[in-house]
């Protein structure tokens, strides 16, 4: 049984909306769009988990660089419409640049140090603008759960500093990474691979498994393993922009590996910027 979802594109709607509903738990699923099984299933979670839920479909200008894809950014909202209402979802919130970023806009959200490394020193303003955006949405939609899957560790982790140091009570779900049946994570960028690029967009996966496997054959030196894991994607045709081991719970850079340790990577197949990650000690 499909269900279309109402569309609400401003904020003075959508704030009129979840008033009506103050007394019902509101679930949240933030999106740029062109959705995929990935965000289905936090979609799925949501509707499962909540009385509402909420997604909302917007390309956030402000978290894309100079030279990056904001332009050549997959968008079709009828196909995302379609897919949604086979979810029950209530509403879908899009609003237009304007509505979020009017003239003179001038404030923006940093989380300090944690914004700046990895994918935040790749893309400078990268997590200012996923900052901004999303605390700006929290506040329109006022919801209880948003739900995030994990192929962003690093977002995640930001973003649920940002939501406790500003006493925001929105609590972050944290859903699993779905993956294509070869492993590659699911993302939206994956429509930009030629069928060769396709192919080797795997090494990401693979190059994660190889390090798990090397960890549970007695090594544990990060240097050794990077090393192993560079040489595995290079040999597929990916240009490695990071490899880094970090805990899981602190987020703190790590020497040696342990089961707590989540290994984040960003690689370059072709002109197309993938990232992934894996916790050593999950199954």
């Amino acid at each position: 049984m499909s269900k279309t979802p109402a569309v609400i594109k401003t904020i003075s709607e959508m704030r009129e909306y979840t008033s009506r509903h103050s007394g019902k738990t509101i679930g949240f699923v933030p999106t740029m769009g062109y959705l995929h099984e990935g965000h289905t299933s936090l979609v799925a979670r949501s509707v499962a988990e909540n009385q509402i839920t909420v997604v909302s479909i917007f390309v956030n200008p402000t978290q894309f660089g100079l030279n990056e894809d904001l332009d050549k950014y997959p968008r079709d909202l009828d196909r995302d419409l379609s897919l949604l209402s086979q979810y029950e979802v209530d509403v879908v919130f899009y609003p237009d640049h304007q509505a979020m970023y009017p003239e003179n806009f001038k404030t923006f959200v940093e989380v300090d140090k944690l914004s700046n490394r990895y994918c935040g020193k790749s893309r400078p303003g990268h997590f200012r603008g996923v900052l901004t955006i999303v605390n700006k949405l929290v506040n329109i939609v006022t919801p209880h759960f948003m739900y995030m899957g994990e192929k962003d560790f690093q977002q995640i982790f930001i973003l649920e500093t940002m939501l406790k140091d500003l006493n925001m009570t929105t609590k972050i779900i944290r859903c699993p990474i779905i993956r294509e049946t070869d492993g590659l994570a699911m993302s939206s960028r994956n429509t930009y691979l030629n069928k060769t690029e396709r192919n080797n967009a795997k090494c990401l996966y693979f190059s994660l498994i190889l390090a798990k496997e090397l960890y549970l054959d007695g090594f544990n030196n990060v240097n050794f393993i990077k090393s192993q894991m560079t040489s595995l994607i290079y040999d597929n045709g990916g240009v490695t922009d990071y490899i880094a081991f970090v805990n899981d719970k602190t987020f703190t850079e790590e020497s040696s590996i342990s089961d707590d340790t989540r290994i984040l990577l960003a690689v370059k197949i072709g002109n197309t910027r993938l990232i992934d990650n894996m916790k050593i000690g999950e199954k």
